[in-house]
């Protein structure tokens, strides 16, 4: 099968009907009734607002990992810095810029689009873009924002992506955007980076 054949294709079905079963503080759990070729089917998801995530690399291809509890799935998980797309109309590299600020005290030179994914599409329409960035430095301390809840206790490590990737493959980091985003990461740069498309933030 050709490169230009092997797509993920959007498609819109007819749906009936559209119901809030729970109005979530971050995210709603919703029901379509779905106009399918064979019939009308009823499914339940979590109706997400999407999010970014950053795979920040320094001079020496190190990526920046932060231990965060995660109380669905009752880890510790070492996670890049991310966050929902909770700003109205705010672009999406901007969105990855406030969060690598905020989680990781960090200002990138350069960004780049590194890959999407949807989360799980057979119960959420969560769908994660996670960026390249290089290039950084250090948010002044007078501008530094002041993390609570979960983020409070986040402790970052510099992990050379080499390690990282073997962590993946060990079956040792379990984290979606870590998973996707290194084995990214380690494949862009096994191209030399060509494949990527530049961003900035506006």
């Amino acid at each position: 099968m050709s490169d230009d054949l092997l797509v993920d294709v959007p498609r819109e079905r007819d749906v009936v009907e559209h119901r809030l079963l729970h109005d979530g503080r971050v995210w709603d759990l919703v029901s379509d009734t779905v106009r399918l070729d064979d019939g009308d089917v009823v499914r339940e998801y979590v109706d997400h607002p999407g999010a970014v995530a950053v795979i920040a690399l320094d001079d020496d291809d190190r990526v920046l990992l932060l231990a965060q509890y995660r109380h669905p799935a009752r880890h510790v998980l070492w996670e890049p810095p991310a966050g929902l797309l909770d700003v109205e109309n705010e672009e999406l590299v901007v969105a990855a810029a406030r969060e690598l600020a905020e989680e990781a005290d960090l200002v990138a030179g350069r960004w780049w689009r590194l890959v999407e994914f949807f989360s799980s599409p057979g119960g959420s329409d969560e769908r994660i873009t996670v960026f390249l960035a290089r290039d950084l430095t250090p948010v002044p301390e007078a501008d530094r924002y002041v993390r609570g809840e979960e983020e409070a206790d986040m402790v970052p490590v510099w992990v050379p992506l080499d390690d990282a990737v073997a962590g993946v493959m060990a079956g040792r980091l379990h984290c979606p955007t870590t998973v996707t985003g290194v084995l990214a990461a380690a494949a862009a740069r096994a191209t030399g980076w060509s494949g990527l498309v530049e961003v900035t933030p506006s």
